[in-house]
């Protein structure tokens, strides 16, 4: 957002970039009769959160295709988790639907424009006849889907959503999320929604709506109504899409999210006001109160490199060069992977280990960096104020040895007991390059690759 408007007034404005990445995205939606949510960890579930909010949800039932390899521990390990043991039984759990919409299930948008390495294009197909849903999971399931937001080879579709296909007289877009700028959550709508919603935002900003959330009041009524009105509700179907905005600020605020995002928040011919898809980000710092949301967590999808670096509570985020970073502090790791890129080279990951690390983390750390394939050297670059050099220094020799590290190390300390972390690297008798400063130690860094 460029601005925030003062509470009680609605502006056209400029869209925020939504909070979070497109990996840490949920879906909401009912299953089996029953509120679920897709989350940014992939997983199928329904937590009370959504319940209690009431939304107007439309129903779903997931299929996973995994069961193929063994049916029995397949089946019991789905239905234990909420899932139906196949496509033939979703088909089965919408024999009233008029229309059936089959939807992969990846951690990525634009799945409706994108293509499965078995040949099959989209994502998200309609069909009338319950034989052809069997035919396009077949399709689907088992096999790489590519989107804008994949990488090149695509991610493999372990599951297919299958539900009534519901009739959407008009779409509009609606969301919650955290404003930094405004200091706390706000509403953005668009009468325009759709997959296109980004599209709107850049070409004709004039139809994206703002209103700033008073966290002492919540959503007002006056508030709920003027956006409905802005989304193009006319008549009761205004209220009636008030009540579904008030509705989903309870659920923002019931699972600790930073992000409910409504894409499309449908209007039916029948005059229903529907969620008909959503997505929603938890905030990580309340999961000790979001038990019940962070137990479904499944990394199938995620890096595993990421995925264990979390475990032992290392920031880290895989990039695609081939010199990895050993960091303290978030503004001193992107700073280490600018300087990287300055002096040619390209940074394998950000990875902030934080103020209170231990020897071993440093040890893990660098277990998950030597694991890398892409990794042809390792940059070290720790400015201990919290931080004590020595127990740094400790970590890198004892994983050096252990781990019987096969590329180039370079290591720059400064900071609290700096002489004695570089008289035990000094001493320890390892090929370990020392460098003076950031940019000595990039330098050094780059030259290493470059000699090989």
């Amino acid at each position: 957002m460029e601005r925030c408007s003062p509470a009680g007034k609605s502006e056209p404005q400029k869209m925020a970039e939504p909070s979070g990445v497109p990996e840490q995205e949920a879906d909401a939606g009912v299953r089996s009769g029953r509120p679920a949510l897709f989350c940014r960890r992939h997983c199928y579930r329904g937590p009370g959160g959504c319940q209690t909010a009431n939304a107007s949800l439309y129903q779903f039932s997931a299929g996973d295709g995994s069961y193929r390899s063994s049916k029995k521990k397949m089946t019991e390990k789905m239905q234990h988790r909420g899932f139906l043991p196949s496509v033939h039984q979703c088909a089965r759990d919408q024999k009233d639907a008029k229309e059936i919409v089959l939807k992969a299930q990846i951690l990525a948008g634009g799945r409706g424009k994108g293509v499965f390495d078995s040949g099959l294009k989209g994502g998200v197909h309609l069909t009338k006849d319950p034989v052809v849903v069997q035919e396009l999971a077949n399709k689907m399931l088992g096999f790489n889907l590519t989107t804008k937001q994949t990488p090149k080879e695509g991610v493999k579709v372990n599951t297919v959503m299958v539900a009534e296909a519901l009739d959407i007289s008009r779409e509009t877009y609606f969301a919650i999320l955290m404003d930094r700028a405004c200091n706390g959550p706000v509403m953005v709508g668009s009468p325009q929604g759709g997959v296109d919603i980004e599209e709107v935002a850049e070409k004709t900003p004039e139809l994206i709506y703002k209103e700033v959330i008073d966290i002492f009041e919540g959503v007002r009524d006056d508030q709920a109504l003027r956006m409905a009105a802005n989304l193009g509700f006319k008549g009761p179907l205004e209220r009636q899409a008030a009540d579904q905005i008030k509705k989903l600020y309870n659920l923002f605020l019931k699972v600790d999210a930073t992000q409910v995002e409504v894409n499309p928040l449908g209007e039916t011919p029948e005059g229903q006001v529907v969620c008909f898809d959503a997505k929603i980000n938890f905030d990580d710092n309340a999961e000790f109160r979001q038990k019940d949301i962070f137990a479904m967590d499944n990394t199938a999808e995620s890096d595993p490199i990421e995925t264990e670096a979390a475990r032992h509570e290392l920031k880290y985020i895989g990039l695609d060069g081939n010199i990895a970073c050993f960091v303290n502090g978030a503004g001193l790791a992107m700073a280490t992977c600018d300087i990287i890129d300055l002096h040619g080279g390209k940074p394998a990951n950000f990875l902030d280990l934080g103020g209170g690390v231990k020897e071993d983390q440093v040890y893990t750390a660098f277990k998950l960096l030597s694991a890398d394939p892409k990794v042809e050297a390792i940059l070290v670059n720790i400015f201990g104020g919290i931080v004590n050099c020595a127990i740094i220094a400790k970590g890198i020799t004892k994983a050096s040895r252990e781990l019987g590290l096969k590329v180039p190390l370079v290591v720059r300390l400064e900071g609290t007991n700096v002489q004695e972390a570089k008289r035990i690297l000094s001493e320890s008798g390892l090929p370990i390059t020392s460098a003076n400063n950031l940019d000595d130690a990039a330098e050094k860094a780059v030259a290493a690759i470059t000699k090989k």
